[in-house]
């Protein structure tokens, strides 16, 4: 029996939001940063960017993550307005969860001693800030002065504590303590004030907001001593601001699409040292939301979720670009053993290399959603929430011109005929159409209602799954195809059919979290009782030696077996992806891919016993 690990982790990008900044933070000992994606938590290593840990405990989207001081704990913060303090190492063991506001948390902090926890965001009532013990949850101190959603929060890395916060009501506010109670408050800025950060040396504090400037203060006093010079300043909105380690230097990033570096002088005021910009088309996609400096790493994040990493010691050196998807990944396809082409709804495909990881963005001329996807070596197929069917040549990198083609209503499945790709079959609610290229060659009406399809490699018969749970075989000739058995054994809608690569078999699954492998010469079942998920089943993938298939389910769970074993010897995955797996695909024998709700990619290694 063989054995299943996991090899390595392409990673999901930060959800971001138009208009708000994300505050994405670092570890006190490593090159890790920590970022959040729907429900979970991600920690990437800046080094080595296959080297991910996800967190996925929370039971709502996560807003923000951050370390204790010694890197043993991170505590991080939901909409629900709840904090979940937990391990940063290994199985991420639960220590504490705390309900701290009534609404979303948008920034917490740790104090320098590791014992206090500050957190800001919105409430329904008046508390929008709290700061607590962080193993008993006590209050310290009452937080007035904010009358809307603060955004930021700080705390003062030295002694005497101090906690400073800045939000939409344009105010930024100083509190002393520990326990912390109101002591002044600033108006300078004119518009939201984004984030605000205490240099790591505790001298000074800056705030930063979208009326384009930045500010610094006296860290003790909280008195303004200087401002960040407006010639070369941000053209936008500044959305985050992140300090040098040594505190003589600040990074920002704003609307305006560049990140500027900033040297800040003994007297408080800041002088442009560099603009950086980002790598991309231009669009407001590249809108930068998100910074961090994180010892040698300066680290930019854009609206689009793709992240830059800049070297502080070489400015001028090009950033190292990691990108993936921020939605579910609901379709996954090997062109040959080493690419890997994944797509989410929002229209995105991505290409990874085994062992490297991201290595691009495939931009078609038409970037509509995407619902169904499938590939080959020289095109892909696509169909989204019309009528068309897009045919796009792909070019290495490039993607040609698309073609489209209407297919009369919106497609439920498509599926290439792999040995020879310029046959397609499209199954819509009432029929199937055969395509040859760009040409309709044949279209007929069902009088049942069809979910999924799989047409052979070799093009020579169609299978359709029913609603009704039957698979309708077709056989095709030329270019007509007739109706030749129906198989019933499903007790469910069909969700997945597939053949074997070699043609002998071939697999389907349903809703009823059942699978069948048949054999197509006697349409027998030739492996039965694969009922192992606890939910509908969303995907199956064959090996290329077709001796395994594997299933994805929405129980998150992978099951590989084998197919001329018993199904009781199967090999499980269990918890692969977050919300559920949604797409799956063997590079080779031992390497099993699979992607799902949670907009990572991973490749699990077999290794025989």
């Amino acid at each position: 029996m063989a054995e299943l690990s996991l090899s390595e982790t392409y990673a999901c990008i930060p959800t971001t939001e138009r208009g708000r900044g994300i505050l994405i933070s670092g570890s006190p000992k490593t090159d890790s940063i920590l970022y959040t994606n729907n429900r979970s938590v991600i920690i990437l290593d800046l080094n080595n960017p296959l080297n991910v840990s996800v967190y996925g405990e929370h039971s709502y989207p996560a807003t923000v993550a951050r370390y204790s001081p010694n890197g043993e704990w991170i505590a991080s913060g939901d909409v629900s307005g709840t904090v979940r303090i937990w391990g940063a190492y290994n199985d991420h063991v639960l220590k504490k969860e705390f309900k701290v506001l009534t609404g979303r948390i948008d920034d917490l902090q740790w104090s320098p001693d590791g014992m206090r926890i500050v957190a800001s965001g919105d409430a329904k009532g008046k508390s929008l800030v709290r700061a607590f013990m962080w193993d008993s949850g006590t209050n310290v101190g009452e937080f007035d002065g904010h009358s809307k959603r603060v955004l930021s929060c700080a705390f003062k890395p030295t002694r005497p504590f101090r906690i400073v916060t800045c939000g939409e009501d344009f105010l930024v506010n100083f509190y002393e303590g520990p326990p912390f109670k109101f002591k002044l408050s600033h108006r300078h800025h004119s518009n939201f004030v984004n984030c605000v950060r205490y240099s790591p040396d505790g001298t000074k504090f800056i705030s930063v907001s979208s009326d384009k400037k930045g500010f610094i203060y006296e860290a003790k006093t909280g008195e303004k001593i200087g401002e960040l010079s407006s010639e070369d300043g941000h053209k936008g909105s500044i959305y985050a601001v992140s300090w040098s380690p040594d505190s003589k230097q600040v990074l920002t990033v704003s609307a305006d699409k560049s990140a500027k570096v900033w040297e800040i002088s003994e007297d408080g005021n800041g002088k442009l040292r560099k603009t950086l910009t980002c790598p991309g088309s231009g669009g407001i996609d590249d809108m930068l939301v998100g910074c961090l400096w994180q010892n040698n790493h300066l680290v930019t994040v854009s609206l689009g979720g793709s992240i830059s990493i800049f070297s502080a010691s070489d400015l001028d050196k090009s950033p190292i670009q990691i990108s993936g998807h921020m939605k579910n990944i609901t379709a996954l396809a090997a062109v040959d053993s080493k690419f890997i082409l994944s797509s989410s709804y929002d229209g995105l495909i991505v290409k990874w290399i085994r062992g490297i990881g991201y290595s691009g963005k495939l931009a078609r001329k038409e970037n509509s959603q995407i619902k169904c996807f499938a590939a080959v070596e020289e095109e892909i197929l696509t169909s989204g929430y019309d009528n068309k069917v897009w045919r796009v040549s792909l070019n290495g990198d490039q993607c040609g011109d698309g073609e489209s083609i209407d297919v009369g209503s919106q497609p439920k499945d498509l599926s290439l005929a792999l040995k020879s790709p310029e046959l397609a079959l499209i199954t819509t609610e009432s029929g199937v159409t055969m395509l040859r290229g760009t040409k309709v060659v044949s279209s007929i009406n069902f009088d049942f209602a069809a979910t999924v399809s799989a047409i052979a490699p070799d093009g020579s018969e169609a299978i359709i799954g029913g609603q009704d749970g039957k698979l309708h075989i077709y056989s095709i000739t030329g270019d007509t195809l007739t109706e030749d058995t129906i198989l019933e054994k499903h007790r469910g809608a069909i969700s997945v059919i597939r053949y074997s690569p070699d043609l002998s078999m071939f697999a389907s699954g349903d809703l009823n979290r059942e699978a069948f492998v048949w054999d197509r010469a006697s349409r027998e079942v030739k492996l039965k009782n694969m009922l192992y998920h606890t939910a509908r089943i969303n995907c199956l993938a064959w090996s290329p030696n077709s001796s395994m298939v594997a299933t994805g389910s929405l129980d998150t769970c992978v099951i590989v077996y084998e197919v001329d074993k018993p199904a009781t010897s199967r090999m499980a995955i269990k918890g692969a992806h977050l919300g559920g797996v949604y797409g799956l695909v063997f590079t080779d024998d031992y390497n099993v891919v699979s992607s799902g709700e949670d907009a990572c990619v991973r490749v699990w290694k077999l290794t025989p016993q």
